[in-house]
């Protein structure tokens, strides 16, 4: 077979191949639109995500898996995907200063006020509340068990000054920490001058409620943590450590929302934000708060605000009246 007779046949295997391919392309454009093209659905779900719901929360919340249990509620409830940072009251203001989140849990009421008279949060609500303790070894060298909170934290300071026992600070600006100074100013002391840098006894660990009480653990050391993280941590790490000091009205720990201020941070998510709060102080999780933990820890590990009957407790009116609608 000549040279020409051979590319002539390979032209005519190739115009063959293409003429085959047509066929079947042709066969597939000709299917009807139900087997080939996506539905309403799922062009919905490809090209239109959920919104994103941005809040930043305390440790407690998330050491003790409450937010583990809320978040998939609220994210039905509302056609949400919520993205939570876990983080101390402090960091948590200063997100929603920067407009980062569309919302914040905090447990903190000086600051809370701070915040809202700056501009950066609208309709703060209480929405649950626990306690604070002290807890410490066993054998408690310190001798502070049944003492008041600002007796424990004198005689904390005493011993710690002789080197007889430490004592771990969250030491993170959190909701737990400004606490902690409030005791030691009820007890006599100025934080930063007498307590901060006075010793080797008094540790600032600069993390959240969980790791702190696994540092005081390890080191045998005093420290003041909210109850229900306590209770959470001893049962998953089983804590030597023990609770020593309860019962004092100092110690109650009340947890607020807030939404960040449209007029400020225009980019807030303000009807989600409301819709949140007025979630958390309806029933539904009113019910949760009072029930929560009792199956693993013999009590609920946080409480409805509603029933909180003690000195300090918040003023009906901030849990009982709902968010309005919000309007320019």
């Amino acid at each position: 077979m000549s040279l020409k007779m051979l590319s002539r046949s390979k032209i005519a295997s190739t115009l063959l191949i293409i003429v085959l391919l047509a066929g079947m392309l042709s066969a597939v454009a000709g299917c009807t639109p139900e087997e080939t093209e996506p539905t309403s659905e799922s062009q919905y779900a490809l090209h239109d995500p959920l919104v994103r719901f941005k809040i930043a929360t305390t440790t407690s919340l998330y050491d003790t898996g409450l937010w583990y249990y809320l978040e998939p509620i609220f994210e039905e409830l509302a056609n949400v995907e919520m993205d939570i940072v876990y983080a101390g009251t402090g960091i948590a203001l200063e997100y929603g200063r920067r407009g980062d989140v569309d919302a914040i849990i905090v447990h903190d009421r000086a600051r809370e006020d701070v915040f809202l008279s700056d501009g950066f949060g609208i309709n703060r609500r209480n929405f649950g509340y626990n306690f604070f303790l002290i807890a410490g070894p066993s054998d408690d060298p310190a001798g502070i068990t049944e003492l008041t909170a600002a007796e424990a934290y004198q005689k904390l300071y005493d011993e710690g000054m002789k080197g007889a026992v430490k004592f771990v600070s969250r030491g993170d600006d959190s909701g737990t920490h400004a606490k902690e100074k409030l005791i030691w100013s009820k007890a006599g002391f100025n934080y930063e001058d007498d307590i901060q840098g006075s010793g080797e006894w008094y540790v600032e660990a600069g993390k959240g409620m969980g790791p702190t009480l696994l540092m005081a653990n390890e080191m045998g050391a005093y420290t003041m943590a909210d109850i229900s993280t306590f209770l959470a941590y001893n049962l998953k790490a089983d804590l030597g450590i023990v609770s020593l000091v309860e019962k004092d009205p100092i110690f109650l720990n009340v947890y607020a929302a807030i939404a960040i201020n449209p007029e400020t941070h225009p980019k807030a998510k303000i009807d989600i934000a409301n819709q949140f709060i007025n979630w958390l102080i309806g029933p539904e999780v009113q019910d949760i708060m009072g029930t929560y933990g009792k199956a693993e820890y013999g009590r609920s590990l946080f409480f409805p605000i509603a029933s909180c009957d003690m000195e300090g407790c918040p003023p009906v009116e901030d849990y009982t009246t709902p968010v309005p609608e919000y309007t320019k």
